[in-house]
This record gives structure tokens, C-alpha cells and sequence, in this order.
């Protein structure tokens, strides 16, 4: 750092309310890992499962080698100031203060699933007036609900499987799911969870019930789609820099292990060999260049910013796209990263890509809204 220069405050927020709190804390403690400390200061803001805002110490453990940052139930609350522009104050009890509460440059969310990566927390940042890094609300909103995306993604002429969806209150039996898709071999998804959390797979009538209660459990809309025979998960980078250019990475592969019938949580995040990762794919450079170009043409068609992982099946010579993740993972396991890095940019150059944008991005918007 330029003497004279003072450090970029980063706010890394992460945690949240979602079922995919622990995948968060360990996407966090990666990117903390990755953030130059020479350049930024990093103020570490946990969110606990209950919804509260914690000032979390930076000697956690995260940073020097641990999987996931923690977020203690004893850490001093703390509130975000609107229209603040960074800052917040301290919540001790009833007493509300500022005192040494942080204020930041900009916030890093690093959270996954509703409450995090669906426009909330965008929306709670676009009012404090502070530079964010990903998707802003609309962007997080229309790609975290998979039934808005597809119908965005399809009406745009893009290839995806066909699909329906049902609620709680509006179930359909197997039987007509198996009319209106036009198959017997289904997925059912929560339609606004990420991780592959309550999906599972359905061949029979009880195969369906129970699917469906297991996705009802995590969302009020459940999504079912075709399977889509002899697949296999292709995954593509995208990153928007403080330019407004929109770059695609490499394609990379996901096998699931023989023993998992499709890339579960479990595959994932529990079984270290749930899944072998092959970067770049193993695709012809025809394949290679159309899943780059679907990978933009996803990311402008639900208004993504920023950044994005785009997921594709590829069956036979037919590329369908499964789903676009605003806020991807960051874990050591975590494609978005392995991908870039396997396309010539480290870690450490993704995060000042991705900090850039979100500071360039703010200060557009604020020019404007002063015209």
C-alpha cells in the first residue's frame, strides 16, 4: 500500500438465516483468506441464525487456516444506519450508540439462500447508501427464485428443461406432474434454496409425496423439473468489472461420486469425495465458447451484476440451463474461485474485481441520483 493511502474498510457479512448458514461461514473465512490485507481492512459482521447483526472478532480463527468463520451468540450487537453510508452503531440492550461502531467502505455479503441472497439484504444496503459487492435487489430477487428465473431464461430463447411449479396451498399429485412436464423421472426443488438443500428425486407416487413434503419444509413454492437423462453439471464464472464488461470463465465439470445420485448436499458438503471437480471440462471449444456466451446471456437476462455461477446440463450435444447463483460459494471446495483461478486470475485479483465493480457501481448510482 502507498504510504498516504488508507486501506478499503470491507464489511464481510456472513451467516444468516438460511439452511445454508454453515456453507456461508465457510465461503467467509475463504474470502477473508483471499483479501489483501495490504489493501483492505476487513471488519467481520456475523448473522445469527435469529436474525441478528453481531460484531464478530477478527481472531476468531478465520484467516489462518480455518474452515469457517464463527458467529458468537455473545458478540455486541449491531444496527446499520439508513442512509449512513457505511455506518453502524452499537446495540448494548436498550442503549443504541455510536462509539467505536465500524463504518465500512463497502459491504461483502457472503451469505447463500433467502435472507441473503434473494434482495433483502441488497435492499437493506442500497438504503444505508453503501457499495455492495454482487447482484443488486432485482438481479438477487429474479435469479434466487429458480420459477422466475427459468420463465425469464425461456422467454429470453434460451434452453431450459421443461418445468412447472406448486405451494402449499395449490398441490399437485404425480400424475399430473408426469402430464404437464411429459416425463416420470422428476426433480423437486425448494424454488428460492441454493446448495442443493430439500432437493431430491421422484420416479413413483411416493417417491413425489414425500419429495414434496421435504421441499415444502425450506420454501413456500416447490419447483419440478425433468430429469434430464445421462446429464452431466457443467458450471461457467461470470464477472462484471468496474468497467461494466461481463467476462466468462472456463467451463468446469461436476461428477458426483457413483454412490450419490445427483450433486446433493451431502455430496457437497459432507462426503469429502461426494464429487470429483474437473477443470477445465472435458467439452469440445465449440461447447466451450456456447456455454461462455449462455453464461452472459443468462447473467443479462435476470439482471445480474457483478457476479454469477451459471449451471448447465449437458446431455448428449444438448446444453439446457439449470440455474444462475448470484452470491456462488466461496468454500475451499467452491467453484466460482477454481474456475476463475483455472482461467488465469487468482483469488486475491477476484476479490479486488469484485470489490472494484461494487465501489465503481455505487458511485455511478449516486451520481445519477444527484442529477
Amino acid at each position: 500500500m502507498t504510504e498516504g493511502h488508507r486501506r478499503i474498510t470491507v464489511g464481510l457479512l456472513f451467516g444468516g438465516r438460511s439452511a445454508e448458514h454453515e456453507v456461508s461461514r465457510a465461503s467467509a473465512a475463504n474470502v477473508l483468506r483471499a483479501i489483501d490485507p495490504d489493501r483492505y481492512q476487513v471488519t467481520l459482521i456475523g448473522i445469527a441464525r435469529d436474525g441478528r447483526w453481531l460484531l464478530c472478532d477478527s481472531g476468531n480463527g478465520a484467516g489462518t487456516g480455518a474452515a469457517a468463520l464463527t458467529v458468537p451468540d455473545k458478540a455486541r450487537e449491531l444496527a446499520l444506519v439508513p442512509g449512513g453510508r457505511g455506518r453502524f452503531v452499537l446495540c448494548d440492550g436498550d442503549d443504541t450508540r455510536g462509539g467505536d461502531a465500524p463504518c465500512v467502505d463497502v459491504v461483502f455479503p457472503c451469505l447463500h439462500g433467502p435472507n441473503g441472497e434473494d434482495g433483502t439484504v441488497q435492499g437493506a444496503l442500497e438504503l444505508a447508501d453503501v457499495a455492495y459487492v454482487g447482484s443488486a435487489v432485482t438481479g438477487s430477487a429474479t435469479a434466487m427464485d429458480k420459477d422466475i428465473a427459468k420463465r425469464l431464461i425461456r422467454d429470453a430463447g434460451l434452453p431450459v428443461v421443461p418445468f412447472m411449479t406448486m405451494t402449499a396451498t395449490s398441490r399437485i399429485e404425480y400424475a399430473a406432474a408426469i402430464a404437464g412436464i411429459g416425463a416420470t423421472d422428476l426433480f423437486l426443488k425448494p424454488a428460492s434454496l441454493g446448495s442443493s438443500v430439500g432437493v431430491s428425486r421422484a420416479r413413483s407416487d411416493a417417491e413425489f409425496a414425500a419429495g414434496c413434503e421435504l421441499a415444502l419444509r425450506y420454501d413456500r413454492k416447490v419447483l419440478i423439473e425433468q430429469r434430464v437423462d445421462a446429464a452431466r453439471e457443467i458450471e461457467c464464472s461470470v464477472l462484471e468489472d468496474a468497467a461494466g464488461q461481463i467476462l466468462a470463465s472456463q467451463p468446469g465439470e461436476i461428477v458426483p461420486a457413483s454412490r450419490h445420485s445427483f450433486y446433493s448436499y451431502e455430496a457437497k458438503y459432507i462426503d469429502a469425495a461426494g464429487a470429483e471437480l474437473r477443470i477445465p471440462a472435458n467439452v469440445s471449444p465449440e461447447q466451450t465458447a456456447r456455454f461462455r456466451q449462455l453464461a452472459i446471456e443468462v447473467f443479462r437476462a435476470l439482471g445480474c451484476e457483478g457476479m454469477a455461477r451459471i449451471d448447465f446440463f449437458l446431455s448428449g450435444d444438448r446444453i439446457f440451463v439449470n440455474e444462475a447463483n448470484t452470491l456462488p460459494g466461496f468454500t475451499s471446495i467452491s467453484m466460482y474461485p477454481k474456475l476463475w483461478e483455472a482461467s488465469g486470475l487468482s483469488q486475491c485479483e477476484l476479490m479486488d474485481k469484485l470489490i472494484g465493480h461494487a465501489l465503481a457501481r455505487h458511485e455511478r448510482r449516486r451520481v445519477l441520483s444527484y442529477l
